[in-house]
Parts: C-alpha cells; structure tokens; sequence
C-alpha cells in the first residue's frame, strides 16, 4: 500500500514530531540547546502545515517538525509523502488520531503509474500493524476508485468496466452475470440499450450477487463510460474529461468491495449500467420515445441527459426485488456542481432518517455530504406532451432535483433509496486529494453501512 509500512523493532525510521505552537517550547527543551537554536533561527513556530528538517551533529537528519494543526483532520499530514524526503518516518509529539493519519497519508501517496513513472517515491509512514489493517480497506478502495476514473475509457470501456467488476466478485466468492448488446432488449432494459447502441462497444448491464443471509442492499452505479452528449453533442472543454463520467460504477464497484470485505450481515447487489454514449447513424434521437423497464414512457428532450436513463432501466430492477435500502451514485449533474462545488456530492433520499444517518456519518468520516430537496413540483418541469414524462426540459432551474425527481419515478415510495451525485474528480493539486479521479462520500457511505448492518466501530 502506497505510502504506509508496518512499524518494525529496530526501525531506523526518522522521527517526525507533530507539534502545536503551544507545544513547540517544551518539546524544543527534550531536542537540546543546538536544536533549539537551529528552530529559532529559522522561524518555526509550529504553525498549521509548517515542516523544518532538524539536523543532527553530524549533519545527518536528526528528526523533522511539523505544524499538525487540528488534530483529527484526516488531511493534516497528507502532504508530507509528496513534501518529504524518501524514506520511513514514525510519529512522535503531541497524541493524534493515528489512524486518520494514516488514512490522510496514504491517500496523500497515491500516484497513478499506469501510462507514467511516479514522480518519485513517497515518503513512508511507519505505523503498527493493526492501523494498517484497519486503514487499508478504506485505502484501497479509494484507490479502486480513482485508477478506475483516471483510466481513459479506450483502456475502461464498458467490457473493461464490468471486468473489474467481476473480477472483485470473484475475489469474494460473489455470483456475476451480465446482459450485453441486443440481450438487454430482449430481457426488457431498453433505456441502457438505447444510449449505448451507437458505439462499437456494446451496452452492458452488470449484475453481481453476493451473501445469503441478512436484509437486502443494492448499490446502482452510472457507468457511461464515455460521453459524447449524443446527437446533442458537447462542446470540446464539455467532453474533454468525460471519461469519468463513469465515476457513479467507481464508487458503487468500491463500496460494494468494502461490504464483503468487511463480510457485512447483508444480501449484496451490485448493478453497474456500462455504456458509451457516442454518435452514430443509429444513436437514439431527440424527440424519440422509449417505454422503460418499469412501463413509464420517455421522452427524449436531451441525449446528453443519459445517465438517468442508463439508471432508470437499474433502479426499475433493483426495485423488482424489493430490497431493504438502494443506493446509487453517478456524475448526473453539472447543476449539482454549480449548487455545491466540487467537493461536496448531492444528497437526494426519500427517508429523512436514512439522509440524517448518512450525514452524520459524513461528519464523523470528514467525509462530507449535503442533503438537497426532492421537492416534487418540480416535476413539472419534466413534462412531456406525448409520454409520461421527458428526461430533461427547457428550463435550466433546478437541474440536479430534477433528475433525482426522474430517477425517484423508479423507485416505490415503500423502498429507502438514496442518491448521490458525485463530481469524482480533483481539478487541481490539494494534500491528499490529487488531480484527477476522487473517491467523494465512499467513506461515510461504508460507515453509514457498517452501523446500519455490521455495528458501530470507531470513526476513521
């Protein structure tokens, strides 16, 4: 795992002393007169993300200060692996959550190497075994998650997706199958078909069983794996990061991964509607009608609103099987983007207690989410002259509620269903949120679960 190491007897490891500016003056007298001199002379006062390397007498380094500034921040120390010298550090100063400080180096580590070298090695944090154990699930399916999104779809395309998939399944004993191209017509998933017939890589619907016992979970996940908008094509600066537009799956394929690893007491489904939205002679038209898997006729007013119709034909099947609790996740909305930014998802459910639930798991996780209404007049603004409702309308008010509103038309009032709608995506460099494909709310979603199904356990 990139960036942590189990903590071994005799460790040479440098020690990295984490301080507040109100611990700085008695650690400084444990260092001696000539460390004391040293930090005096070049400014440290211990200040939030402030780091001086001390020397030793030799020259060599003798130890390294930081300024840890809140002390359960996941991110704090998220940019040492990148800031610091090649090599092992253990922990010392003040007491910290040591856990979070693991999770927040580790995902301050990641590099994704596949097409390029790492730009050089990570520092390594030297941790005792059992926080590695306990960090190292939430670490790899962040990991999952972003590599996922960060592969162009030319290496992740729906064939691709649906492998990575199963091939998580199959580590975990779970059951897999999938309905590919004219299949998804004939097993009556219209709408996936519709949006994914004019590539040269067929539509896929993924399905994946795992569990016997235990109330049952399904996780839906948007997997357009490419979005050209269709017919209603996007502009250039529009289409040019839409190879995560598959980062729904990516986030339903990890969150899946994390309940069995965890062997949490449920019936798992995971469902992952794979395609890529491309234009050909046979691309799904503008004014088009298709009747769905749940007998709710579609408009098409936009072809480039397809991954509510991707979801609708899922969630219409999850449905089916009248399961405890849906979730499901996708990069639905640009609106959702300009309500919230990109780094907090969009919260839509249908039961106040289950939405209550997950944002305090948000909080406890530092992983945070933000409820938005399913305010159903809205709903008029998918009207549709000639079916029960388009997939979109001419009005630019309230883009992100009214594709939950969409997808809620899928889902029986009697079944607890959430929604997220997730950016995936880091614009820029920040400690512990590299640019490129993010994990958003995979931390407090498995939380949210773990108390829901498997017990409470300590947060981060």
């Amino acid at each position: 795992m990139q960036g942590l190491i189990e903590l071994r007897r005799n460790s040479r490891a440098t020690e990295l002393l984490a301080l507040t500016p109100d611990t700085l003056d008695a650690q400084l007298k444990t260092l001696g007169a000539k460390a004391r001199r040293w930090v005096e002379s070049q400014g440290f006062k211990a200040e939030a993300g402030s780091l001086l390397h001390v020397p030793g007498d030799d020259g060599s380094l003798r130890c390294v200060l930081f300024g840890a500034g809140r002390r359960d921040d996941v991110y704090a120390f998220a940019s040492l692996p990148q800031r610091l010298p090649a090599g092992d550090y253990r922990l010392g100063g003040i007491a910290l959550d040591v856990e979070r400080v693991a999770l927040g180096w580790a995902l301050g580590a990641y590099q994704f190497t596949r097409y390029k070298k790492a730009r050089r090695a990570p520092a390594q944090l030297a941790v005792e075994p059992a926080v590695v154990a306990a960090v190292a699930p939430l670490v790899e399916a962040a990991t999952r998650v972003r590599d996922l999104i960060n592969t162009p779809t030319e290496d992740m395309g729906p064939a691709e997706l649906c492998a990575a998939m199963r091939d998580l399944g199959k580590a975990h004993g779970a059951k897999y199958r999938e309905w590919v191209g004219d299949a998804l017509l004939k097993n009556n998933f219209p709408t996936i078909h519709a949006v994914g017939r004019a590539s040269h890589r067929p539509p896929r619907l993924a399905e994946l069983n795992w569990g016997r016992k235990g109330p049952h979970l399904v996780i839906v996940g948007k997997g357009v794996c490419f979005d050209t908008g269709g017919l209603d094509l996007k502009p250039a600066d529009g289409m040019r990061w839409m190879k995560k537009d598959m980062g729904g799956a990516a986030h339903a394929i990890a969150l899946a991964g994390l309940v069995m690893q965890a062997k949490l007491p449920v019936r798992l489904t995971l469902l992952i509607p794979a395609v890529e939205n491309a234009v050909a002679g046979n691309a799904y038209r503008p004014g088009e009608v298709i009747v769905t898997r749940a007998g709710i006729s579609v408009e098409i007013d936009n072809t480039d609103a397809e991954g509510r119709l991707v979801l609708c034909d899922a969630l219409a099947y999850a449905a089916e099987q009248k399961p405890d609790l849906i979730l499901d996740f996708a990069t639905l909305t640009g609106a959702a983007r300009i309500a919230l930014g990109p780094d907090l998802p969009a919260l839509f459910c249908n039961r106040d207690e289950v939405a209550q639930q997950l944002l305090d798991a948000g909080l406890a996780q530092q992983d945070p989410l933000w409820r938005m209404p399913l305010w159903r007049p809205y709903l008029t603004l998918l009207d549709s002259g000639i079916a029960d409702l388009a997939n979109a309308g001419p009005s630019r008010h309230a883009g992100a509620i009214t594709a939950a509103l969409y997808l809620e038309r899928f889902v029986p009032d009697s079944i607890a269903w959430a929604h997220l709608d997730v950016y995936s995506w880091n614009d820029g460099e920040r400690p512990g949120k590299p640019k490129g494909g993010e994990a958003q709310g995979l931390r407090a979603y498995f939380d949210f679960l773990r108390r829901r199904y498997g017990g409470e356990r300590k947060a981060g």
